[in-house]
């Protein structure tokens, strides 16, 4: 079997780890474990599974040391930014503790039997259930947040399916490390809850596996829909829950222009280099008006990002790429390389602001380009602008700047959000609270527009309505029995509160 490596993006050192790609035997092993697990993670209920996700969160803080230290040496990213990443990893563990307590998310009904206008009703009893264990396949830019102990797991074991990870190749060893503290909570209780795989053919043949019941993923629009298509191409075949990327579009009004070309420079400069511009959220287009305030508003952001430090990428592969994504935006015709703008031989990327001067996006500057960089389209007018913007994909986020009783650019903002899941005021789009009422998703390059990966019903994703027609009480579970339950659910049509 061939040995797993990792790479110190900021010293480019590479070193041999104590691990191996992961071959069909041990892709079997984790996922029977996953299979084990989803069955006792089950029996143990909803509040033995809060109790075993904040015991999670409490070991990974314990270790809060180690795991920050093995991060920052797969992935340059600073301690500050990974103790910020693990406190917010340990918070989502807790808060799917809170939604699996407050119980609203089983969607819980009971209808009784009874007369109706359409005759005779039986007695019909519906919930959701698990849909059983769930390959995550962890991305590159969040070691923790979005990877092996992350919001996909974190919403999978609440919902009550076991996980296998597909780990991400730029950080075994934090993988590695993170897998062995949720495993040291999780075995005693459940058995293996949380198994990772290793390698590139483990990752094709995990979502091919037959008890693997839905994906996910966070990652780039050909490894994504790759995955999908073999989702979809199963004699079964499973849902794939994909985030591949996202433009994120900013739209400026004239007024606000205007009236504080600065401070939204500013605002936007520090938006477009946070994480090393490695964000899925970070603001890939902006709409600017031409005239004097737009290039003032330009000049001042030209100038914040150029003063920004050139940062190490995660791998040298995106710095590459980000190289190539550079050349491809300022060969455009209309466009050009305003400041900054280039990726070292030993990966380090610095920050650029290419400014489009044309009447349609289109082909590449319509796609993301992951790192420090942003398009800069200018609008002549409303029309003009929503016709710039009609040229966008679907996005998981819309930024719109607008002045108190801002009429300006109807057209315009109508274009910029009809795709995009999360619209946003005057704030920035990096950053992605988790909360009840968080939407982290959109239409293509979002595989499902319906579900988010973030926030409280992103445990939805895991789940699937089974209806219970004439049952005795003794093959219902507990929630649909009668009685007084400690959570919300429908009965015979009133919400009935605990």
């Amino acid at each position: 079997m061939t040995s797993i490596t990792t790479t110190d993006p900021a010293t480019g050192v590479r070193r041999t780890l104590d691990l191996e790609e992961t071959d069909s035997a041990g892709l079997a092993a984790a996922v029977s474990a996953a299979t084990a697990a989803t069955t006792r993670l089950q029996a143990l209920g909803r509040t033995g599974r809060a109790r075993l996700l904040e015991s999670i969160a409490d070991a990974l803080e314990a270790r809060r040391d180690d795991v920050v230290a093995a991060a920052d040496s797969e992935t340059a990213l600073g301690s500050i930014r990974l103790n910020g990443e693990l406190s917010r990893t340990a918070f989502q563990l807790r808060f799917f503790a809170e939604v699996l307590r407050e119980g609203s998310y089983l969607e819980a009904v009971i209808d009784h039997a009874g007369d109706t206008p359409m005759g005779p009703r039986p007695d019909l009893r519906r919930m959701l259930v698990p849909l059983g264990p769930v390959a995550v396949y962890a991305a590159s830019n969040f070691p923790l947040a979005f990877s092996v102990p992350g919001g996909d797991t974190a919403a999978a074991l609440a919902a009550g399916a076991g996980v296998v990870v597909k780990a991400h190749p730029a950080h075994p060893a934090t993988s590695a490390l993170v897998a062995s503290v949720t495993a040291e909570v999780t075995d005693p209780v459940v058995g293996r809850a949380v198994s990772v795989v290793y390698g590139y053919q483990a990752g094709i043949d995990l979502v091919q596996a037959p008890a693997i019941r839905a994906a996910s993923f966070t990652g780039s629009p050909g490894g994504g829909r790759a995955l999908a298509e073999l989702a979809a191409a199963r004699p079964s075949p499973i849902p794939f829950y994909g985030e591949l990327g996202s433009i994120n579009p900013v739209l400026v009004s004239p007024a606000a222009a205007a009236a504080r070309a600065d401070t939204i420079a500013a605002g936007l400069a520090a938006s477009i280099v946070q994480g090393g511009g490695q964000f899925c959220t970070k603001p890939g287009i902006a709409l600017v008006p031409a005239g004097a305030s737009g290039d003032a508003l330009v000049a001042a952001l030209a100038s914040a990002v150029a003063a920004v430090d050139a940062k190490p990428a995660l791998t040298l592969g995106m710095a590459d790429a980000y190289r190539d994504g550079l050349a491809s935006l300022a060969a455009v015709p209309g466009a050009s390389l305003l400041s900054g703008g280039s990726a070292s031989a030993t990966g380090s990327t610095s920050p650029a602001v290419v400014e489009f001067d044309g009447e349609e996006l289109a082909g590449r500057l319509a796609e993301e380009c992951f790192g420090p960089v942003a398009v800069v389209a200018r609008y002549r007018d409303d029309e003009h602008a929503a016709r710039l913007a009609a040229g966008l994909p679907g996005t998981l986020t819309a930024t719109l700047f607008l002045e108190p009783g801002d009429a300006g650019v109807p057209a315009a903002r109508a274009a910029v959000t009809a795709s995009a899941g999360r619209i946003l005021y005057d704030q920035y789009p990096t950053g992605v609270a988790v909360a009840w009422a968080q939407h982290h998703g959109g239409p293509w390059p979002s595989t499902d527009s319906v579900h988010t990966s973030v926030g409280a019903t992103s445990i939805r994703r895991y789940l699937r309505p089974v209806a219970w027609q004439n049952a005795p009480e003794a093959e219902l579970p507990a929630e649909l029995r009668d009685g007084p339950v400690d959570f919300p659910r429908r009965v015979d049509g009133v919400l009935v509160l605990p």
